[in-house]
């Protein structure tokens, strides 16, 4: 058998690790130095590079832009109406009218309008007036034609209709309206002129 070089080197030439022996160290049997261990070099702890940190922060800070931002766009845009409103633009606005005009409830007409153009208030107040003009005559009806779409461009269009009051006593009045109409979960009324 061959003995190990001396002063502990148990590497062989051409090994990858050679590492020397350490220093300082007691021979072997005898007592152990006193005072610290020997310091041995350690290999640098890697640096976190502060550009890593900030696009780390920027990246986060995008993704809860477009989440947050891609959400509130979604609560904003979403078709917020109650209801699935009407399939066409004239069927709005003849529910519209016979709420309005033949059963006088405010609350039904604002079933056809758009929730950016709802006042409950105004609609409340053109009921009120209808009522007014029925308590005036003898035994008004009113009616209309079909609405007419005068003009459609995508998701708003134009509708006119002619509405008639006619009495028991043969009176006549006739009022010409034009609504703007626009869709989204379906047809709503948003302005009446």
């Amino acid at each position: 058998m061959t003995q190990p070089p001396a002063g502990g080197d148990t590497g062989t030439p051409g090994d990858p690790n050679p590492l020397p022996p350490p220093t300082g160290g007691a021979p072997p049997g005898s007592a152990p130095a006193a005072g610290p261990p020997p310091a041995y070099p350690s290999e640098p702890q890697p640096r976190r590079r502060p550009a890593v940190l900030i696009v780390s922060l920027v990246l986060a800070a995008a993704v809860l832009l477009c989440g947050g931002g891609g959400t509130a766009a979604f609560l904003a845009l979403r078709d917020s109406e109650d209801g699935q409103g009407a399939k066409e633009p004239q069927v709005a606005v003849d529910g519209f009218l016979k709420a309005v005009y033949q059963e006088r409830d405010a609350e039904k007409a604002a079933a056809f309008v758009c929730s950016a153009a709802r006042d409950d208030e105004k609609i409340a107040t053109k009921v009120a007036e209808v009522q007014k003009y029925v308590g005036q005559y003898q035994n008004p009806r009113f009616r209309w034609p079909t609405p007419t779409v005068d003009n459609q461009t995508g998701d708003r269009a134009t509708v006119s209709a002619r509405v008639t009051m006619t009495t028991a006593d043969e009176k006549v009045a006739e009022q010409a309206l034009r609504f703007t109409v626009v869709r989204k979960t379906g047809w709503w009324v948003c302005e009446v002129g």
